[in-house]
């Protein structure tokens, strides 16, 4: 068969499934759909399509339908396809980080990077047309703290916001440091439920990211209820004196006696 012809059959194919709904596929999926043609010649067509803008791979053999409206753009919102994503790896997943909290209305602060938690093996950022995913490796945490968010092209899982806070704070320094961490917590605090956050509130965390947060809960943000839970589950912990900003100097700084926190930076916020 001509090129030509794989070429049109393809963009029909991708016509049929944007048609559906779905804005995704893989070269497996074509290749079962296209018998009999060779992967070499299949994978030139896509390269074409891809070149019209008409699709993207944004993982290996893994493509996304760019619909009109997103054609200047190239890409479409990670939101749209990141859940299609991780089904295609069969890996869990979550959004978190500036991403989550900008779903729980803590927008103040876009980012032009996407953050995805994903346990390992680690999966290199994927960076296509001006779009960055940083995927963060940890022990993915039970289902119960992950929410599930309705998009125009399904579904996908995100750290709720108490999840989300203290990702922040274990994970400042992917984020652009503890000024922004706190200034994005103003706002998602008042997503923050005390009965779910004294739920998350285990031994997984570690002490020191606790102590941090609610440090900057109390004495930052004067969100007392809030810092008061951690307070009381670190009542029976062991707990050191810890730096408020990690890797920094520690001597000549005050202490707050209240969480055993080197006082070695001062936080400031867009709103404080």
């Amino acid at each position: 068969m001509k090129k030509s012809q794989i070429y049109n059959y393809l963009a029909k194919y991708i016509d049929a499934l944007q048609s559906n709904g779905k804005l995704h596929f893989s070269l497996v999926d074509v290749m079962k759909e296209h018998p009999g043609h060779s992967k070499a010649a299949l994978k030139l067509s896509l390269n074409r399509l891809s070149s019209k803008n008409r699709i993207l791979s944004v993982y290996k053999s893994f493509y996304i339908i760019i619909p009109p409206e997103y054609r200047q753009r190239k890409i479409i919102p990670p939101e749209l396809f990141i859940d299609a994503l991780f089904a295609y790896l069969k890996r869990p997943y979550y959004v978190g980080l500036l991403s989550a909290a900008a779903m729980h209305g803590a927008s103040h602060q876009q980012s032009m990077e996407y953050y995805v938690f994903i346990d390992k093996p680690a999966i290199r950022p994927t960076n296509v047309e001006g779009l960055k995913i940083n995927y963060v490796v940890k022990n993915l945490i039970p289902v119960s703290v992950i929410e599930k968010r309705k998009t125009e092209a399904g579904y996908i899982d995100i750290s709720n916001a108490e999840l989300t806070a203290i990702d922040l704070i274990a994970y400042q320094h992917r984020i652009g440091g503890l000024n922004r961490a706190a200034t994005v917590l103003y706002e998602l605090s008042e997503s923050m439920s005390p009965a779910k956050l004294n739920e998350i509130l285990n031994d997984n965390i570690p002490l020191s990211v606790l102590q941090r947060l609610g440090y900057i809960l109390e004495v930052v943000l004067h969100k007392k209820e809030l810092a008061s839970l951690i307070k009381n589950y670190l009542s029976d912990k062991k707990i050191f004196r810890i730096p408020l900003k990690p890797g920094y100097m520690k001597k000549g700084f005050k202490v707050n006696d209240d969480w055993k926190v080197i006082q070695n930076t001062k936080i400031e916020t867009d709103f404080l």
